[in-house]
């Protein structure tokens, strides 16, 4: 008979918008505009040990729509999430905060950005999928790199 305490387990305990700022400093000028927007798009994503299982995990994104050298509109969202993770081996817990919960978390934020930008008075922009797994793997790298010269410069 096995213990059901020791399973893994994985639980989203709450999904809630943190942070979300719009600005239109060009409004209403802007609109009469005809050409078409250039757009950047953000996305960052952190987590924070809230207790010995618990997580959360915010996943920002960043919008920004410029017509010539004029801001259109600039959007800052926050999505996060609260997650249980128990009985999870610890070198997987950081893919899994990463990555799994990253990309549950990014539908809701692609929600609030367009819909926001729709009631803004601007054409819906929905944003694209991320593989959050490349950008894992990347951040990875990128402190792997970071550590590396920083040992190299600290040998005598």
């Amino acid at each position: 008979m096995s213990d059901d305490n020791n399973q893994p387990f994985f639980n989203i305990q709450r999904i809630y918008l943190k942070d979300m700022s719009l600005e239109q400093p060009n409004s209403p000028g802007i609109f009469l505009e005809q050409e078409m927007p250039s757009v950047e798009v953000e996305v960052d994503v952190k987590a924070d040990r809230l207790a010995e299982s618990v997580f959360e995990v915010l996943v920002t994104g960043t919008v920004t729509a410029k017509i010539a050298d004029k801001v259109g509109f600039l959007i800052e969202a926050k999505q996060a999430g609260i997650f249980d993770i128990r009985n999870i081996p610890a070198e997987q817990i950081d893919p899994l905060v990463g990555i799994a919960c990253p990309t549950i978390l990014f539908p809701y934020l692609r929600s609030n950005i367009a819909d926001a930008i729709t009631r803004a008075g601007f054409p819906p922009i929905h944003l694209a999928e991320i593989n959050f797994q490349a950008l894992y793997e990347q951040r990875i790298a990128q402190l792997a790199s970071a550590q590396e010269g920083a040992a190299n410069g600290a040998t005598h």
